[in-house]
């Protein structure tokens, strides 16, 4: 232990001696553009035509890990789509400004697939060369933790809520530059991060873990370490997200339209932080939200197409002056009072300026070209979007150089100084909430150990805790309940009670409504307490959980269920680590009411 200690320091130092000093930021309002970047920018948009220009306004995703070669499956699901079959004729058809990878489209296998990819894509956008063809600005939500869509070897660090929990701005910047270095040698330009949503709401169904905390302070200076360290470090785009404020919702925007009642005063105070200083260190893109805000806007209209949100306090009072994207035009919430035609039309009268995976590509792109022809929307109002958008690219340097190094990018996804960085940044996240009877840490190896409750098939966190109870001399045995039905916790129960100790894991388990409509999950760790044999519960998600377990006395946050948070977690469950994570949101109780269970910054060590 002692040498992989030495050796990930001297790994995580010459990474940090990399990074470059935080800058600071005077003013909101940018500098006029470069004499190059204007040039390129204004002789780009000349040469375009009206179609081109409005499909730079559009980023969505395309089936198949190949630009040209698509399976049949894939090519199947463009043609059902986009009425083309590959990804490239996608690009061409559309004259598409942005593509967004998921591993569900079939985008992200590994570095040398995913830089191939990009390559191809880039091709197709650049066409033949002519002067009105623009490279692709290419986008994933890579927000670490819960969300990320870089597989291993990637650099896979602890998403938003353990940052907060560390405390630690470097290290948020860390986890930026080395995840913006890893995506920009694949060809993926925006990160869709950082999260810049204050969480103080525990029953938020869409957030939760993805905000750095409940504090607008801690919030708003993670979320600046974060712009800097994808910007200034990997440069790549940073977006932060989602305007004006998503962490004080009940409702998931995916399935329906929130509502946000918080008061000018409050969302002064709570929600506008976080984006203020995202501006003042130079956020280049900011993300809406599909939520309502009768305070900003009494309309009833989502922010994404509220042009009293977006032109009037985001770029009125708020200064900003980058490029604005939706969230994805797919989701419930944009939908559910204006038809998936005027969706777009709408948006971008709002004020944005990037429109994010629209349900029917063909039938928003006609919309916006109709509305120019009726005069709705004006040609000059379409290359005030399209001009921040090119803004954007040259800085990028797509303008010069659009292609990827595909063997530089095999070298440098997963580099051994980014996986060290990966522990020096998540070990201390760990938080220790409860230890009532002084369980931990455990004394001597010689015990026998189930290790149960909620698993990935991904990242197998049940399994590689077992694992680390193998490597340190106890007789472990893997048993994964996710969601496991009467007989399963039963039967549970009786081979925990076979065990000297159960660890077992739980993921969102106070949300009996919308994963675990069963409570499956409370009644998993009810049964293994009951044994009377001794049960540590990890929160492998929301730390949230605890208020609904009565009778736990041994309760761990890791906030998310990466291999190096649960490496941690081992580490510290024998004493190998000490934890140092500090809650970044209080917990309620079960009850609500403004009953505090755990206040904020509660973190026990040993």
């Amino acid at each position: 232990m002692k040498t992989r200690s030495v050796t990930v320091t001297v790994l995580v130092a010459t990474l940090v001696a990399t990074l470059a000093p935080l800058p600071v930021h005077a003013s909101a309002e940018p500098a006029r553009p470069p004499t190059a970047e204007q040039g390129w920018v204004t002789s780009t948009l000349r040469h375009m035509s009206l179609e081109q220009k409005v499909g730079q306004l559009f980023s969505t995703y395309v089936y198949g890990s190949d630009a040209t070669e698509p399976t049949a499956a894939d090519r199947a699901a463009n043609r059902a789509a986009f009425g083309v079959e590959t990804p490239a004729e996608v690009i061409d058809r559309f004259h598409l400004g942005g593509v967004c990878y998921f591993s569900w489209s079939h985008n992200l296998d590994s570095p040398r697939q995913i830089a191939g990819l990009s390559n191809g894509l880039q091709r197709a956008a650049l066409g033949d060369g002519s002067k009105g063809r623009v490279p692709l600005l290419i986008s994933t939500d890579q927000e670490q933790g819960t969300v990320l869509r870089m597989p291993a070897p990637a650099a896979q660090f602890p998403g938003a809520m353990a940052l907060g929990a560390g405390r630690s701005p470097r290290d948020a910047r860390t986890s930026a530059d080395v995840t913006g270095r890893e995506l920009r040698a694949v060809g993926i330009h925006q990160p869709y991060a950082p999260i810049a949503d204050v969480n103080v709401n525990a029953g938020n169904p869409v957030i939760g873990v993805r905000s750095f905390g409940a504090d607008p302070t801690l919030v708003a200076e993670l979320t600046a370490a974060q712009v800097a360290g994808f910007q200034d470090g990997a440069g790549v785009t940073a977006v932060a997200k989602h305007f004006p404020g998503h962490g004080d919702t009940a409702t998931d925007s995916h399935t329906g339209l929130p509502v946000i009642n918080h008061s000018r005063a409050e969302w002064d105070r709570i929600d506008a932080p976080p984006f203020r200083q995202a501006i003042s260190a130079g956020v280049e893109s900011i993300m809406t939200a599909h939520i309502v805000v009768p305070a900003l806007d009494p309309s009833g209209d989502p922010a994404t197409l509220s042009p009293t949100i977006l032109t009037g306090v985001l770029r009125g009072e708020l200064g900003f002056r980058g490029v604005i994207v939706t969230d994805a035009l797919n989701m419930a919430g944009v939908r559910q009072k204006y038809g998936d035609e005027r969706v777009p039309v709408l948006a971008i009268k709002a004020g944005a300026d990037q429109l994010l995976m629209p349900p029917n590509l063909a039938l928003a792109r006609d919309a916006v070209l109709r509305a120019v022809a009726t005069g709705e929307l004006t040609e000059r109002r379409i290359d005030e979007s399209v001009r921040r958008i090119l803004g954007v690219k040259y800085r990028q340097g797509l303008a010069r150089s659009p292609l990827v190094d595909v063997e530089e990018a095999v070298r440098t996804v997963g580099a051994p100084e980014h996986l060290a960085a990966v522990t020096q940044v998540t070990d201390p996240t760990l938080t220790a909430v409860r230890n009532d009877a002084g369980l931990l840490p455990l004394a001597g190896t010689n015990r026998s150990v189930l290790v149960t409750g909620w698993n990935s098939a991904a990242f197998a966190p049940v399994a590689t805790v077992a694992d680390g109870f193998t490597a340190r001399g106890a007789r472990a045995t893997a048993r994964p309940a996710t969601l496991p039905s009467d007989a399963v916790i039963a039967a549970t129960a009786t081979q925990a009670a076979q065990h000297d100790l159960t660890v077992v894991l739980v993921n969102k388990a106070w949300d009996t409504t919308v994963t675990d409509p069963r409570a499956t999950q409370q009644r998993l760790v009810a049964a293994l307490v009951a044994t009377g044999k001794p049960v540590v519960v990890v929160a492998v998600r929301d730390p949230y959980d605890i208020a609904h377990l009565p009778g736990v006395t041994t309760y761990l946050a890791t906030y998310s269920y990466t291999r190096a948070a649960m490496d941690a977690l081992v580490r510290a469950l024998h004493g190998e680590l000490s934890p140092r994570g500090r809650l970044p949101v209080t917990i309620p109780t079960a009850e609500g009411a403004g009953t505090v269970l755990y206040p904020y910054g509660h973190g026990l060590t040993w």
